[in-house]
């Protein structure tokens, strides 16, 4: 076990240059001076936009501002600084995160509980009534557009029902960020009900399940023991990889919702093109992507003794 965590600690180095290196390229390569922006329709003296350029390092050649840039980082935790306000971007950061971090709880909790209840009733009953009514939920949930849930949860709860808040205050109050968890989680949700109900559905009709039913086990431990620890193998990958998508992908949602996080400062970077903290905001993504993946495969020998990792 040893050896394969620390072949795969060595092979996040490579993916994370390679993949930082590309985002940097991409976000410093799109059109637009993100310096000449800060000035507005007045604008400014060639010589003061070349002078703040100059003091941002914008005026190097991009693969030394990469270097410059990623050695700040490795060496001393220094991800820049925030053009229009001229605040290091750790600050910023710092502000975003724990409120992302928030929501991405509650939407992962909110799919992981309902999303598996519902997986597991459909599982149990593949091929009945409740089976189809899940599967025909699951479908619709899928075929709507985040921006279109978002809206019509405002339009029904919020102005019409009055039972929430159109948009989400500063305090970012736990009651207040329920809705948006909901539109996050939403499409995960249906997800993992599919997933989950496609696997028990499949090794319900495996050996070792006949097995264990022909031993005279009780059903509580042929389902929750036997049924459940084999058909969650697909399912915690997916949820895995889902904690990374639920942080990056609430561009949309905390745009709705007025959500002052990693979402909504994304979009802001993206419109100021602001390039420090475009970069910032997603290499810490790439780190968490990398290393939930790691967990997630660790986790699977919990799951299945027959799993060994050389």
């Amino acid at each position: 076990m040893g050896r394969y965590v620390a072949r795969r600690l060595l092979q996040m180095i490579p993916v994370f240059f390679g993949t930082t290196l590309l985002i940097f390229l991409m976000v410093y390569s799109l059109p637009g001076d993100p310096v000449a922006g800060l000035f507005g329709d007045k604008g400014a003296s060639p010589a003061t936009i070349a002078e703040i350029r100059h003091k941002l390092g914008l005026d190097q050649p991009l693969l030394k501002q990469y270097w410059d840039y990623i050695s700040g980082i490795i060496f001393h935790f220094d991800f820049g600084t925030q053009i229009r306000n001229d605040r290091p971007v750790t600050e910023v950061l710092g502000d975003a995160f724990p409120v992302t971090i928030q929501l991405a709880a509650l939407a992962f909790a909110f799919e992981l509980v309902f999303g598996l209840g519902l997986g597991v009733i459909s599982g149990l009953r593949a091929g009945r009534m409740t089976d189809n009514a899940v599967l025909i939920f699951t479908l619709l949930i899928m075929s709507i557009p985040v921006f279109v849930l978002g809206f019509l949860i405002k339009l029904v709860f919020a102005f019409q029902l009055g039972w929430i808040e159109p948009l989400v205050s500063n305090d970012q109050l736990l009651s207040e960020m329920i809705a948006p968890a909901v539109v996050l989680g939403g499409l995960s949700l249906a997800y993992v009900a599919r997933l989950t109900r496609t696997s028990m559905a499949e090794n319900l009709r495996a050996d070792y399940m006949r097995t264990a039913v022909a031993k005279g086990l009780p059903r509580r431990r042929v389902i929750g023991v036997h049924l459940m620890r084999n058909s969650m193998i697909p399912v915690v990958t997916f949820l895995g990889t889902d904690i990374g998508a639920l942080m990056g992908g609430a561009v949309v949602t905390e745009s709705i919702f007025n959500v002052k996080g990693v979402g909504g400062l994304i979009a802001e970077s993206i419109t100021r093109r602001e390039g420090s903290t475009l970069v910032g905001l997603v290499t810490v993504l790439v780190v968490v992507y990398l290393v939930t993946s790691l967990l997630i495969d660790l986790l699977y020998a919990v799951l299945d003794p027959r799993i060994r990792y050389a």
